[in-house]
């Protein structure tokens, strides 16, 4: 079982892999206060899923330069792996969640994509742990 995020300053979104079948399934969005998600949700969501590995998506510009946002993401990746004592991989995530709102909007339109901020988060979580599989 592996764990994917895909991290942002309100929101942390969440998948489950398996590296076996290569599939990815979005979970619960954690909520996060610059950057720092609710370590009480991080923790329970961890002895949950006994996970093996995480995967942290890392935020760049199209042109592959890294932006504002990139940094936050390492520390969020290096606390994880400090924290639960796993191996965390990072995956770049440019156009994951255009992907991901592009997939809500044609299951409902533009209600399906006001309804839930998590759940955009959630499915780019879904989308960058699926490329990490595929690559790995």
């Amino acid at each position: 079982m592996i764990l994917g995020f895909d991290f942002g300053m309100g929101h942390i979104g969440v998948a489950a892999g398996n590296r076996l079948t290569g599939t990815a399934s979005p979970l619960r969005c954690l909520l996060a206060r610059d950057g720092v998600p609710d370590h009480g949700a991080l923790d329970a969501l961890i002895a949950e899923w006994g996970p093996e590995e995480l995967v942290v998506g890392l935020p760049l510009n199209m042109d592959g330069t890294e932006q504002p946002l990139t940094a936050h993401a390492r520390r969020f990746a290096r606390r994880l792996g400090e924290r639960y004592g796993l191996r965390v991989s990072m995956v770049d995530e440019r156009l994951t969640t255009v992907e991901a709102k592009g997939e809500i909007f044609s299951e409902g339109g533009f209600r399906a994509l006001k309804k839930d901020k998590g759940r955009i988060d959630s499915r780019a979580a879904t989308i960058i742990l699926e490329d990490f599989l595929a690559g790995s």
